[in-house]
């Protein structure tokens, strides 16, 4: 063992036994263990069953973990030991030996606190890790809720700033009827803010607590106090809202929770995704796409093309996105691989998902901040798009009908003249009725246009 080790023989043969990838345990992982540990500890000192001067000295070790000191001792790769035994033990040996130190006993000696004995006391990695990683997630949880309500509200002002700039809309990549730019924009934030609410909603399947299963959900070992002492210091210790799982047996073996969540979180990625693809396409150009949009310049575009601005930012969140798609294919697979009283991939489920919402929520806040909030739009090219559209001969089908507004259609596509033009040309309106029929805002509003209410 390194003499400047605080973690021991277990952790050792796990590091000999697992390199893999390099990976460490995420720092919400270890919080998340480390405040079942100091839990455990302060229930234990409290029904008697641990000596207070041990408790206390369990306790204090957790919190200097807590407040970010010997995080290089949570060596574990990430890739290990079946339902996260490996980095169980790293945490209780670290806790021991730092424990034993302050009470001026040797690292190593395990005495007079042994790592299983007294701080695994009354608990097993099987209902350890599931506590963990439902602690963990909701640990990671509120950064993306709040970039998530913070781009939802940067489009919500967009779409008051840009409610004014009528384009085409496009349905198939192809010309459709009009839409306002401020309608676009509001659409994207109740997408985001419908996700916001039931992600939330999932999160609430991960407030409850197993712990005290123990070995397979039974209990064994553990005092008959001890779930609700345990739950009641764990919510005092990391101020979540936690609750006494009614079967410990199920929420041991089953990972439904986490793969519902994570399946929430898979299904706004699939929306900001498709979000930052039409950022792309509406800032495309200048020239030769559409160009309604204009995007802040953050970085220089190409390393070959001079003054080439590309949408950094929408690229990253597609880079991301697709990285959490990856990451919940993982969790959903894994989580079906338990058998009987245990999962034995919740390792590899823990990082994922807590990965998972850490970057997204990155990702989100860097759209908002860095693209969406800083957003312009060109009302000119906007306007060019839409009076050429052929589209806009929806709009005369219900007083000329299909088949005679698809020949205009066709027409003013073979032609180059608009729409507008034609129908001047060939006098099937009068101005005033023409100006009734053809106005583009009310197009973009329930009704039909030329017709009164």
């Amino acid at each position: 063992m390194p003499q400047e080790a605080l973690y021991g023989i277990q952790t050792l043969r796990a590091v000999e036994n697992f390199p893999i990838s390099g990976l460490k345990p995420l720092p919400a992982f270890v919080d998340a263990v480390i405040w079942i540990k100091a839990a455990a500890a302060s229930t234990h000192k409290r029904t008697g069953r641990l000596e207070a001067k041990l408790a206390d000295a369990i306790t204090d070790a957790a919190q200097e973990v807590l407040a970010g000191q010997h995080r290089d001792q949570f060596i574990v790769d990430v890739y290990q030991a079946g339902a996260g035994t490996s980095h169980n033990m790293n945490c209780n040996e670290v806790l021991a030996n730092r424990a034993n130190e302050s009470l001026g006993h040797e690292r190593g000696s395990y005495s007079p606190i042994h790592p299983n004995d007294h701080v695994n006391m009354a608990q097993s990695t099987n209902d350890v890790i599931p506590t963990a990683m439902r602690l963990a997630a909701l640990a990671v949880l509120p950064p993306l809720l709040d970039a998530m309500q913070g781009l939802a509200e940067s489009f919500r002002l967009k779409s008051e700033e840009f409610d004014g700039i009528i384009k085409s809309g496009r349905t198939h990549l192809q010309d459709a009827t009009p839409i306002r730019l401020g309608q676009e924009c509001g659409a994207y934030a109740r997408t985001i803010a419908r996700h916001r609410a039931k992600i939330a909603e999932a999160a609430d399947w991960l407030r409850v607590m197993n712990i005290g299963g123990t070995a397979v959900g039974t209990g064994l070992n553990a005092e008959p106090a001890y779930p609700e002492l345990m739950v009641e210091a764990l919510r005092s210790i990391t101020g979540l809202d936690l609750r006494v799982a009614e079967d410990r047996i199920q929420v041991m073996q089953s990972m439904g929770d986490i793969v519902t969540f994570s399946g929430a979180v898979r299904a706004f990625t699939l929306d900001l995704n498709k979000i930052a693809n039409d950022i792309r396409l509406l800032a495309s150009g200048p020239r030769t796409g559409l160009a309604e949009i204009l995007l802040p310049e953050v970085q220089p575009g190409s390393s070959i093309m001079p003054g080439k601005v590309t949408p950094s930012i929408a690229v990253m969140v597609n880079q991301v996105c697709y990285q959490v798609l990856g990451l919940d294919t993982t969790v959903a697979m894994a989580s079906e691989a338990g058998q009987l009283q245990l999962n034995v991939m919740m390792p590899v489920i823990t990082h994922n998902i807590v990965f998972a919402v850490q970057i997204l929520a990155n990702a989100t806040r860097v759209f908002d901040e860095r693209c969406i909030a800083g957003l312009r739009a060109d009302a000119t090219q906007c306007a060019h798009w839409l009076e050429r559209s052929p589209a806009l001969v929806t709009a005369l089908a219900p007083k000329i009908g299909y088949a005679a507004a698809a020949a205009l259609a066709k027409e003013a596509l073979a032609t180059g003249l608009t729409v507008k033009e034609l129908v001047t040309k060939k006098g099937i309106l009068d101005a005033k009725e023409l100006a009734e029929v053809l106005d583009l805002r009310a197009m973009t509003e329930l009704g039909v246009p030329g017709e009164s209410a």
